[in-house]
């Protein structure tokens, strides 16, 4: 898999945590909720910028590991 992909994927599956989790809030209206919300996932999308940053350049330097090798 690509690191394209890997990154596709983390940023979905993401943003299907977040709609689940806006789901929940619906019925979870608690301070926990809230600290769960603040320690957890206020962090996230910060967090899988930075991981798709890393993805590409790991990618980018496995194809030119593989272009060194051929």
């Amino acid at each position: 898999m690509s690191g394209h992909v890997s990154g596709a994927n983390l940023s979905q599956a993401v943003q299907d945590l977040l709609v689940e989790w806006d789901h929940t809030r619906a019925y979870w209206r608690d301070q926990k909720a809230q600290e769960f919300h603040q320690k957890y996932l206020e962090i996230l999308p910060d967090l899988v910028t930075k991981a798709n940053s890393l993805i590409s350049e790991v990618d980018a330097l496995l194809r030119k590991v593989r272009q060194d090798c051929e």
